[in-house]
């Protein structure tokens, strides 16, 4: 058997509908799994599920939009996916927000707690419903996209940062907590990818010329390039790996 085989397992993967999160659902259901995709809007959810569908067989992936700051439809997430497929063994939290760029002492306290609402604690309401299915087979694997803004501060994207690096804590601590029940829960830490969530940081033709001639492998990230990293620490190939940041970002941080 592959390390990377997946046949059989469940996945959720928030915020799937583009982006990082599409493609990590389209690989681990290339893998093998079963994957649901989640986000806000059903549409564009049923969208990705048919296309995965279509290039794996009917059954492989259903669609189920649920709002990651409301903890009622994410409960609903779990009990509709436990229904149509099996209890979960994968959860992959890429669903995330930034509302505000600009310095820190400009935000406003509301748009301050979408941030750490959406990215921390959304995060830490996924892992409390996983948990229970995950401890009683004694296996599952959690993974937080993260970002290397969690590593450094920045004039712009400050309190998104933060949000970050708290993701980085909440998995080492769930890390320590759940090992001895099989459950390994790990972050990714992508630097810059070309996606709708990031197109400030990249639309700019001068900016990002002057962004890519920085990094070491002289381009910024697309979607499919963090994918494998999901699939490593969703799989058995990752078997012994808990509690870690896995950096993806072309040399970035280096």
């Amino acid at each position: 058997m592959s390390l990377f085989d997946l046949t059989g397992k469940v996945a959720i993967i928030t915020g799937s509908s583009k982006g990082i999160g599409k493609a990590i659902a389209e690989e681990l259901a290339a893998h093998g799994a079963r994957v649901v995709i989640s986000s806000r809007k059903q549409e564009v959810c049923d969208k990705v599920a048919a296309g995965i569908n279509a290039a794996h067989g009917e059954g492989r992936a259903i669609a189920l939009a649920a709002n990651i700051s409301d903890k009622a439809q994410l409960a609903y997430l779990f009990a509709r996916t436990r229904a149509e497929f099996s209890p979960v063994d994968i959860l992959i939290c890429n669903a995330a927000s930034n509302p505000y760029y600009g310095s820190m002492d400009g935000i406003e306290d509301d748009q301050f707690r979408k941030v750490l609402d959406n990215n921390v604690l959304s995060n830490h309401w996924l892992i409390q419903h996983a948990l229970p299915d995950m401890r009683a087979k004694g296996d599952g694997a959690i993974v937080i996209v993260s970002s290397i803004g969690g590593l450094r501060g920045s004039p712009t994207i400050g309190a998104y940062n933060v949000s970050k690096a708290a993701d980085f804590q909440l998995v080492r601590n769930y890390a320590v907590e759940n090992g001895q029940h099989g459950v390994r829960v790990n972050a990714i830490a992508p630097g810059l990818v070309k996606t709708d969530f990031a197109r400030a940081l990249w639309e700019n033709p001068e900016a990002l010329e002057a962004t890519e001639a920085r990094l070491p492998m002289r381009r910024i990230g697309e979607p499919r390039d963090i994918a494998g990293a999901a699939v490593y620490l969703a799989s058995p190939a990752s078997r012994w790996t808990t509690g870690q940041m896995l950096v993806v970002d072309g040399g970035a941080t280096i």
